[in-house]
This record gives structure tokens, sequence and C-alpha cells, in this order.
């Protein structure tokens, strides 16, 4: 499929797929999404969290050599817990090259000082990858805050050509900023969607999730993503879904950050109100506890992203529906299409090993 290449979140002329229950694909305007796809006592719901200008320009100091720095990761949702950061590491160049074709950094070690902007990191260790590190931030937390909103910009790939702006990966519930990469499947909410699912009947409500980089142009690390993510459901959101369960809706989750946080929180029971770290990983093995509907931008077969969809439809569904992208010609990336896939009637979770024991790397 063909990468969108310019930032518009809600192109007029938006495709939706829709694979059902049964496996049977339909074409759709995406616009059409709450009047014709979801149904009375369906609950959507959608990750609020902001998108952090997470891409850091600066220098190695013990080199002196060109880095680029795209944090990855964090322990949790605290505002004050913002020294330490997993990160990928680049050498010279920027977005315009494929993130597969950007330079090594340079050799890294615990103890090194990186040189970002008005910040000073310094490498804690480096995590079994020449590009994956651990780092910590000097400074007082809102002195960091500052320099990652000054310095930073939107971590951004070679198929948009044109530099993002902060405004070009918040979706119009963006609230507290803790995603690393935008969770884009939200790009299809604006008021008029919300009125629309008001109008129909469709109840909304939100969770915090702390949504992670898509690609690290390795083979080796892509293998390892998703990274652990912190996310925060809330009491409201809980009851949400004790609602929709109760009067025989469908949580109908908008994006595969969502999936895996619902799927999370009910990993042990029902879902509690709380904070949590996604730890796992969903795909075919998964048998799925909240979630009985996923909205989605067009992936790839073999990113993280796709695996996700096998929790929900068989693998003959999901080439047969790659096809069907293919030859219709859906844009794919965060500023493509989209895809509404139901959970499908044949699947048997009696065959499938809990999700909780298959975790990320």
């Amino acid at each position: 499929m063909k990468a969108a290449p310019l930032p518009i979140q809600r192109p007029d002329d938006a495709k939706l797929l829709v694979i059902d229950a049964q496996g049977r694909l339909h074409h759709a305007r995406r616009a059409s999404l709450a009047q014709q796809w979801l149904r009375a006592g369906d609950l959507l719901i959608a990750n609020d969290a902001a998108t952090l200008p997470a891409s850091l320009t600066g220098l190695h100091l013990k080199s002196g050599l060109p880095i680029e720095v795209r944090l990855a990761g964090r322990r949790s949702l605290a505002v004050d817990d913002v020294r330490e950061f997993t990160a990928i590491v680049f050498g010279a160049g920027d977005h315009r090259t494929r993130t597969e074709d950007r330079a090594a950094p340079p050799a890294l070690a615990a103890g090194d000082t990186l040189a970002l902007g008005p910040l000073r990191a310094t490498v804690l260790r480096t995590l079994d990858h020449p590009r994956l590190i651990a780092l910590a931030f000097a400074g007082e937390p809102d002195a960091i805050w500052a320099g990652i909103a000054r310095h930073g910009r939107p971590i951004q790939y070679a198929h948009v050509q044109e530099p993002l702006a902060l405004w070009d990966v918040w979706t119009q519930v963006a609230a507290l900023p803790v995603a690393f990469e935008p969770p884009s499947a939200g790009f299809v909410l604006d008021w008029r969607l919300l009125g629309a699912l008001k109008a129909q009947g469709v109840d909304f409500a939100t969770l915090t999730h702390a949504a992670g980089i898509s690609s690290t142009g390795d083979p080796a690390l892509d293998a390892r993503l998703p990274f652990d993510e912190p996310y925060h459901l809330s009491a409201a959101t809980v009851a949400a879904i004790a609602a929709t369960r109760a009067r025989g809706g469908r949580v109908v989750a908008l994006g595969t950050t969502v999936t895996r946080a619902l799927e999370h929180a009910a990993s042990r029971g029902a879902p509690r109100a709380g904070v949590g770290v996604a730890d796992q990983r969903i795909g075919a093995h998964t048998c799925l506890r909240i979630v009985d509907a996923l909205i989605s931008g067009t992936h790839e077969p073999g990113s993280s992203h796709r695996e996700l969809l096998r929790a929900f439809a068989s693998d003959a569904v999901l080439e047969n529906a790659d096809r069907a992208l293919e030859r219709a010609g859906y844009l794919t990336h965060e500023f493509g299409d989209s895809v509404l896939v139901e959970r499908s009637n044949e699947i048997d979770c009696r065959d499938r090993v809990p999700d909780t024991l298959v975790v990320a790397a």
C-alpha cells in the first residue's frame, strides 16, 4: 500500500474498510462511521494522550558527532517522573532519510553526555542494542519539560516530507502529553463525529495511554515492539464499559493503544480504574476480554499493529483484506485510511493461550 504523504487528519475522501464478524468486507467512506457502522448502545473509547515533541537533535559530547534521540518510553505517566527515558538514537541525518537507512549513532557507553539543545542527558546504559539506550536528563522536571517543548519536534518518517508541527499530531481530544507518537486512529475525531455519535446513541469515553514508537529502522529492534507502555483508566470509563456490557452493546476501541490498555486492565478479571503498564503483546494467541471491535489505520503485514489484528480475525480473512486494501488504493500510515474490524464469530478462545503469558521482550 502507498503511504499517505500529507499531514491531513480528516481528508474528505478518506476510506474505511469494514471487516465484519463473519469475515465479510465492506468498502465505505470514513465519514459514514457513526451513522452506518456503529450502533445505539455501543461505546467508543479513544486515547486522549497528547503527543510529545519526542525527537531531540544534538551532539554526543565525547565524539563531537551529531545525533538524533527519539524518546521511546518511560516508567509512568506522572508529571514529575520525567527524568529517565528509554530512547532510540540515530547518527547524522533527519526524517527525510528512510528510518532503515539512517546512519548509526556514535558508539555509546554508560556515562556519556548528550547535549540536546538546552538539555543535558546522561546515558545510563545501552539496552542490548547500539541504538537503544536508557538516559537521564539533568535538572528539575519543569526545566526538562520546557527543554523538550522548546527544542523537540514530533517524531517523523520519510513518507511525510513536510516537517510536522505539533498540532499535526494532536487529536481533537488530546490532553496529557505522554505519547511518543500520535494515537493516530483518533485523527478521525472531530466535533461533527462526536455529535453524530450522540445522535446515534453511541457513548464515548477516553483513557490515557503513552503510545510508543512505530518503527526503529532495525529489524531486530522492530521485533521487540511494542515496548512497555503506561496507561491510566478512569473510573468513569470503567463504569461506561460496565454499562455497555449490561445493555448488550459493543466496546469499540479507537486504536491499537486503546485495545492494549483495555485488555491489559482486564487480564486478571474485570477492569479496574487506575494506572497500569501494558507489557503484553496482542496477536493470534490472544483471547480478547473487553474489546469487541477495533477502528485503526491500515497497517502493513509484519508490523506490530497489524499483528494485533490477528486477535480479531483469522489470517485468511486478514490476507483477503490486505488484497482488498491494495486493489482499492487505500493509504497507509498515520494520515491514511481506516479499518473497522469486528471480533470474529469463528474465534474459539479455548484454543488460545492467555495473553498475559506472552509478553513483549
